[in-house]
């Protein structure tokens, strides 16, 4: 699609310096945009490349318009707006309604007239679809579940029995949706005895998992993944894990079991959160951080060590392993002065 500058300023709220008439057919980054393509600013590090930039227009902070001479929107968000932008000029193709041939689709199935059916995908017994639901190749939907409408399945999506997907969700391929929690207990004779996973997931409405994401289904009762929740790639959640309202979480992360994770929360890739704890609203947990203890207050959070040269870290890691030692030593002599 293609947009003048004055009609993007008018979808966008944004206000527009320059050239109203100029035409936008596509975004590119700032140092790779040419004629035609529009581009943004939001981290004052890039101010340099504003100079140099071939692109038509440029989308900048209030701030940063007043040191700009070329076309630009200026908006108070201007990340948000490149988002819009680049719905507008590359709006989602609708698939026509069709069934593959090779699909499998149980007899007990309710599909809307309007759903699309890739090759190989296999709908179980008692599966409900709504309406402008995709369902791409080889993906399978267990017994019971509900699909609600405008989801999309990307190819090789496994959803168990049982689950609950809410309207507009988009599920990318490799992602599991009920597998069994991981529940064993110990016997007399030092073995483990599997634990029946009897419960369910449910998905809320405006969810987005990414590839190969794992969420495991409850023990009992229900594993719950809030509306408007992202989920990146390759993240396992655990059962009976709730995640409430429009947090995010990137990528590697792990989620133990029957953790609650509070409503727009921001989680870094790679942060282990233990077991039967809680989180509260508006908390930021920073990459690589474990989280072992409930977090009862808003705030930014971090542990974990930060890279250096190896001969430092090596030092330091051993230091650590006297640090009570110390401890125990400054505080024997901190007495020994209050004595004095």
């Amino acid at each position: 699609m293609i947009y003048t500058l004055e009609e993007l300023a008018e979808l966008t709220d944004s206000s527009l310096h320059g050239d109203k008439k100029v035409r936008i057919h596509s975004v590119a980054a700032l140092d790779e945009a040419v004629n035609g393509q529009i581009s943004f600013v939001s981290n004052p590090k890039y101010i340099k490349k504003m100079d140099v930039t071939k692109a038509s227009a440029i989308i900048l902070h209030s701030d940063l318009a007043q040191v700009y001479t070329g076309n630009c929107l200026i908006n108070d968000d201007p990340y948000l707006t490149f988002a819009r932008i680049l719905k507008l000029i590359y709006p989602q193709t609708t698939k026509t309604s069709f069934i593959h041939p090779s699909a499998v689709i149980a007899e007990s199935a309710k599909l809307h007239e309007t759903v699309t059916v890739g090759a190989n995908a296999v709908i179980d017994e008692e599966v409900s679809i709504g309406e402008n639901v995709n369902i791409d190749a080889a993906c399978y939907i267990g017994k019971g579940s509900i699909i609600n409408k405008d989801v999309h399945l990307y190819p090789n999506v496994s959803i168990y029995n049982n689950i609950e997907i809410g309207e507009a969700t988009i599920v990318h391929s490799g992602v599991v949706i009920g597998a069994d929690g991981f529940g064993f207990s110990p016997t007399p004779d030092k073995k483990w005895f599997k634990i029946l996973q009897v419960g369910n997931v449910v998905i809320g409405e405006d969810v987005e998992i990414g590839s190969n994401t794992t969420i495991d289904r409850a023990a009992l009762g229900t594993t719950y993944i809030g509306n408007g929740v992202k989920l990146d790639s390759q993240i396992h959640i655990g059962h009976n894990v709730n995640i409430k309202e429009y947090t995010v979480i990137a990528a590697g992360t792990v989620i133990a079991g029957s953790t609650i994770i509070g409503e727009r929360c921001q989680i870094g890739g790679a942060v282990a959160i233990a077991g039967h704890i809680s989180v509260a609203d508006d908390v930021m947990i920073t990459g690589n951080s474990m989280v072992i203890k409930s977090i009862k207050n808003s705030g930014v959070y971090s542990s974990g060590i930060t890279s250096d040269e190896n001969k430092n870290w090596r030092k330091n890691v051993a230091r650590f392993k006297s640090l009570d030692q110390m401890a125990k030593k400054i505080r024997d002599l901190e007495i020994k002065l209050n004595e004095k």
